[in-house]
């Protein structure tokens, strides 16, 4: 109705909404009407999943379509072609290269029932009072804008978001513990020659360069003022040391997508790489021992949200809002939690998990019986503790969020060359 010129307000002024809206009550003329409308998403694998779909379907009676893109992608789409969605499912670093083009409309938190119980991570920038905000593109500093024309972000809160923040994670290295045969323990292991040829990273630059860093830091090699806004000398640096690496055949690939990363790691062709938790969930669910090792150097982090185009109007609007409620009220976060991952309010989350999985998952306990996956699959058994410990273990030692420097387009021109070398 929405896409005739009519939205829900307008069409109930009318008198012969009026007429209907006599015999059946708003809300029943509302569920008739949501079962027409189609939201249309995009984002990258770790969240655009069919399951969510089905139960948006079940709870709120409308279809949500949805298109997994690699991040490179999502960033592209998002930029140049904002009338082809309505929904921008996009991680932090990725909206600072989207705000400035207009595409994005600024959300009003006073329509977010849970807005008071999204973790301080994207409000303040802190994860407690005592926190130490990292380096890189934090989460709220590209969080809020002034209002709903705002085109720059704002240094703190104001009604105004950017993106409703979802999802989010401390990443690190996986390894096969099992070829590796000894401990691991720090980000200079991935260029081990004692891994020549059976090391792999990310080919994302925005997000390839970080893990890039935590290593060329943890050796020693360069002290950066800020990873996540490294200078042209410092970028150089840094691609000498991976691409003097590479050159050696220290790598056996450089993934984009998740199941690639999978694949290498299963197979046992990778034994040490970037990787992200579901992946890591998908190696173990096959039987293949796989941990996603704490670093004392600390995370590298990063974290999503939901956007919406700037061409969203009325009940289509209206029902983006219900959805994005929906979604921080609990059952996805649980479903996101039992990957690895973190919601934007866990508390909600906690209604939708077994005891066993809250104290496994997010309060860093052993396992008091079988840990499974979404889809069943075993993750751990009794006994058992989640790699990195408790929520606030993890989160509490970020070191640095994914980036969008100042200097991004050499930044992006000299990570093709070291691709290419």
């Amino acid at each position: 109705m929405a896409k005739t010129g009519f939205t829900r307000r307008s069409l109930l002024k009318t008198g012969a909404a009026a007429a209907v809206a006599s015999a059946l009550p708003a809300p029943m003329i509302w569920a008739q009407e949501i079962k027409n409308i189609t939201l249309r998403q995009f984002g990258t694998g770790v969240s655009n999943l069919n399951d969510v779909a089905t139960r948006v379907k079940e709870d709120l009676g409308f279809t949500l379509e949805m298109t997994a893109l690699d991040s490179d992608a999502v960033t592209q789409r998002a930029a140049t072609q904002p009338d082809s969605f309505d929904i921008a499912d996009i991680e932090y670093w990725i909206c600072k290269k989207v705000w400035p083009t207009g595409n994005l409309q600024a959300m009003d938190t006073s329509k977010i029932a849970n807005y008071d119980k999204i973790v301080g991570i994207f409000r303040s920038g802190k994860l407690t009072p005592e926190s130490t905000i990292a380096q890189g593109t934090a989460p709220h500093s590209v969080g809020f804008v002034e209002g709903p024309g705002g085109t720059s972000f704002a240094k703190e809160e104001t009604g105004w978001m950017t993106l409703i923040p979802t999802i989010y994670n401390a990443d690190t290295l996986g390894i096969r513990p099992d070829l590796i045969g000894r401990p691991i323990s720090s980000w200079t292991e991935l260029l081990n020659p004692e891994f020549k040829g059976k090391a792999s990273i990310l080919d994302i630059s925005s997000i390839g360069i970080m893990d890039m860093a935590m290593v060329c830091e943890a050796m020693g090699e360069i002290t950066y003022g800020d990873k996540g806004n490294m200078t042209r000398e410092e970028i150089d640096k840094t691609m000498a040391i991976f691409t003097e690496a590479k050159k050696n055949g220290q790598f056996r690939a450089f993934w984009k997508t998740f199941d690639e990363s999978v694949n290498l790691m299963a197979s046992g062709e990778v034994v040490i790489q970037s990787m992200w938790s579901p992946a890591i969930t998908a190696v173990k669910s096959r039987g293949i021992p796989c941990v996603y090792q704490p670093l004392k150097e600390g995370y590298r982090s990063w974290g999503g949200g939901l956007g919406l185009s700037k061409s969203l109007t009325g009940m289509e609007l209206d029902a983006a809002y219900e959805y994005i409620n929906w979604y921080l009220s609990g059952w996805v976060g649980g479903y996101l939690m039992r990957q690895g991952y973190y919601s934007a309010v866990p508390e909600t989350s906690k209604n939708f998990m077994s005891e066993n999985e809250w104290g496994y998952w997010f309060e860093g306990k052993a396992a008091t019986d079988v840990i499974t996956s979404p889809t069943g699959d075993v993750l751990a058994q009794a006994g058992e503790t989640r790699d990195g410990g408790s929520f606030y273990d993890r989160m509490g030692a970020v070191a640095c969020w994914n980036a969008v420097m100042d200097e991004n387009q050499y930044m992006v021109r000299k990570w093709n060359e070291f691709i290419a070398s």
